[in-house]
């Protein structure tokens, strides 16, 4: 995977496959810290012990549609070549979290990529779940919640092109203004 944002996508798949209505998504970059935290979790149905013991095992995988689960694996091994680490928490039946850290000015960390298109990808092809995504940069902070969204639209669909709009400018502003992922 070129970037973070594929990162994100591919774990925030895992998420729905374990049919998670809700989904979070923090990215914390922080520079006086020298550190970027990604976590994604979700309420889905979560791991038992053995999944959990061969998550970080590429050749292992519940999905049906592939022999190898590179994902998880890929996370991971990307966090430590920058001298960061993964976290995996999960609960059968009550969801899973998963957060990778990574020293921010390491010359091997990956780009963030572009997370608005992952975000926008997102809540269009997924309009009945809730997402979550918090953008952190040092004080400076973007909340996206769906929820609250879908529910100040009313029964305007929240993927329809000038509602997909406003949330891409939000973010893309944002981006800009707090020189996210750029200095």
């Amino acid at each position: 995977m070129q970037d973070l944002s594929l990162h994100i996508l591919d774990i925030v798949e895992n998420s729905i496959n374990a049919e998670a209505s809700r989904i979070t998504v923090k990215i914390n970059e922080s520079k006086k810290k020298n550190l970027l935290i990604l976590e994604v979790s979700d309420n889905g149905r979560g791991m038992d012990e053995d999944m959990l013991n061969h998550i970080e095992d590429p050749f292992y995988t519940s999905r049906t549609t592939r022999k190898v689960g590179l994902g998880i694996p890929l996370l991971g091994q990307a966090a430590k070549d920058c001298r960061g680490k993964m976290k995996i928490e999960t609960k059968k039946g009550e969801g899973s979290k998963i957060k990778a850290s990574f020293q921010h000015n390491h010359i091997d960390r990956k780009p963030l990529g572009d997370i608005t298109a992952t975000i926008t990808v997102l809540i269009v092809g997924n309009p009945h779940i809730d997402f979550i995504f918090q953008l952190m940069r040092e004080e400076e902070e973007l909340l996206i919640d769906t929820a609250e969204l879908k529910k100040d639209l009313g029964d305007v669909s929240i993927n329809l092109p000038g509602v997909i709009k406003i949330i891409k400018d939000t973010i893309n502003d944002w981006l800009k203004q707090t020189n996210y992922m750029i200095e």
